[in-house]
């Protein structure tokens, strides 16, 4: 797997560069914000999916991993970012809101952490269907003990437009730039693990089994028939240029309003995300047209 995010410049498999990088995306955007709180912040992460955080395993999942989060913090930022810039004063977020997002975007996945109590589970995949709200449970417990109370509940919502548990037009939010700032969350979590240069092996290796510990690859329908998803590792890869654009079009573009507009911002006219993602949509498509299905399973997966 690479150790660098999309742009080749920053190891987002280490917890320190991705906070030295959004430092100084803070530095330049917010001045006066007291940038040793990103020093925290990521240092705590780091303990939890370490298995360093009293109380907790580390993380055992190896999609929904420290890589991915820090991968989807680091695109949240770059989208606040790219948002702030095109913001008149009134509008903008601020330095508070803009922590409170990357907060959320760094623990939107605590939720597959098994707590060492826990006697019912084995393995954190198993809490796919409910991950969510435990991830808001986390962050409400983490921001209230750091004497943040209001912000605590501000992200227990805010995580939901990560996920599928709750609509993100059903989440109770009274102040319009709190649902921007659940749109951007929910934006980089998109386009970070799609544009993964190894999202599609990602895919076949280890999202799959996640699924399986999950109850995943099988639902039950409208009259309680259960139903099958995904039979295999090949059939979710046959399945998943379809879903990537449906998640554009329903997700990316309907619910979050195309915020990923804001990426271009940031890096000056060209977004390296949503070009990368729809590399590895188009190169998925070419090998399931060109070539036995079967050699789709072992070997390496990779646009580029």
């Amino acid at each position: 797997m690479s150790d660098y995010d999309v742009t080749g410049r920053v190891k987002v498999t280490e917890p320190r560069a991705v906070c030295a990088a959004i430092k100084h995306i803070f530095r330049l955007r917010y001045p006066h914000f007291a940038e040793q709180r990103l020093d925290t912040l990521f240092d705590d992460f780091a303990q939890l999916y370490r298995g360093e955080r009293p109380g907790f395993h580390a993380c055992e999942t190896g999609y929904h991993d420290m890589r991915h989060v820090l991968d989807v913090t680091l695109a949240m930022a770059r989208l606040l970012d790219g948002y702030e810039a095109e913001q008149p004063p009134h509008l903008a977020l601020g330095a508070q809101l803009a922590f409170v997002g990357v907060s959320v975007a760094l623990y939107h996945d605590a939720g597959y952490i098994r707590r060492r109590g826990d006697s019912r589970h084995q393995h954190g995949a198993e809490y796919t269907r409910t991950h969510v709200s435990r991830s808001a449970r986390f962050l409400r417990e983490y921001l209230g003990a750091a004497g943040m109370p209001e912000e605590a509940e501000l992200a227990a919502k805010l995580v939901h437009f990560t996920g599928y548990e709750t609509h993100p037009e059903q989440i109770p939010l009274t102040d319009p730039r709190h649902r921007v700032l659940g749109a951007l969350i929910g934006t980089a979590d998109v386009v970070a693990q799609m544009a993964d240069p190894a999202y599609l092996e990602k895919c076949r290796d280890h999202l799959y089994p996640e699924f399986v510990l999950g109850g995943m690859t099988h639902q039950r329908d409208a009259e309680g028939r259960q139903q099958v998803v995904y039979a295999s590792e090949l059939e979710l890869l046959e399945k998943t240029p379809a879903f990537i654009q449906s998640t554009i079009s329903s997700r990316l573009d309907a619910t979050f309003g195309s915020l990923y507009r804001y990426l271009n911002v940031h890096f000056g006219g060209r977004d390296p995300y949503m070009a990368a993602l729809h590399s590895n949509r188009r190169y998925l498509e070419q090998r399931l047209a060109s070539e036995p299905r079967e050699q789709l399973l072992s070997g390496p997966l990779r646009a580029s």
